[in-house]
């Protein structure tokens, strides 16, 4: 896939005012701080596009980006940031949790993993979650370029075993790097493919 345009589109924190569900939706989300906004940015050749910082839990709305006029990345908030007060986090995990349920245009959540941790209770439970309700997702491992392969390798072996304790089949794994570019084409071909069999669902207003 070839990206030749990547527009902002809308950020807000009510679903009611999302797009209306007609082109086909990738949901990106992770820890604070697990380095999502510089992949975005590094997938869609646009420096800036979604904004990154030095501080954990910035993004708090839902983030719209129209990729090449087709098809849209969404930029959810990071999960676990201690930080945020305790009715902040219950307001997020129930507008987080609506979208990921009931988004009829959402076709994958890529969930994002830093590779140089050992599996984390908090990846491992929001996977879990997102099985349960059986929503599709991928697995990137970021920041493949803070440390050896091996290690990287490692810490996704680990977190695919304890995965395989709850899934039958664990889903795509890929390794990733803003810095380098790296798992750049695995993504965008894998959503390529899916965009080939989406179907515009049909949805109040249609």
């Amino acid at each position: 896939m070839i990206i030749r345009s990547a527009e902002f589109t809308v950020s807000n924190t009510k679903v009611s005012k999302l797009p209306p569900p007609i082109l086909p939706e990738y949901a990106f989300i992770g820890r604070s701080n697990v380095g999502k906004s510089s992949l975005i940015n590094m997938l869609v050749d646009v420096k800036g596009l979604a904004k990154t910082s030095q501080k954990p839990g910035k993004t708090q709305l839902i983030n719209h980006f129209l990729i090449n006029k087709e098809w849209y990345i969404v930029d959810l908030p990071g999960y676990g940031y201690a930080k945020s007060s305790k009715s902040n986090r219950a307001d997020w995990a129930k507008f987080i949790r609506f979208y990921l349920e009931k988004r009829e245009s959402l076709q994958c959540v890529f969930v994002l993993i830093d590779s140089r941790l050992e599996p984390q209770k908090i990846d491992i439970e929001f996977c879990c979650s997102l099985g349960e309700k059986g929503i599709p997702f991928f697995l990137l491992f970021t920041k493949a370029d803070k440390q050896g392969s091996v290690k990287s390798q490692q810490n996704m072996a680990a977190f695919k075993k304890q995965l395989s304790e709850f899934f039958e089949e664990v889903p795509k794994m890929i390794l990733t790097s803003a810095e380098n570019q790296l798992g750049k084409k695995d993504v965008l071909e894998s959503i390529t493919e899916i965009n080939k069999h989406f179907v515009i669902p049909e949805f109040e207003g249609n």
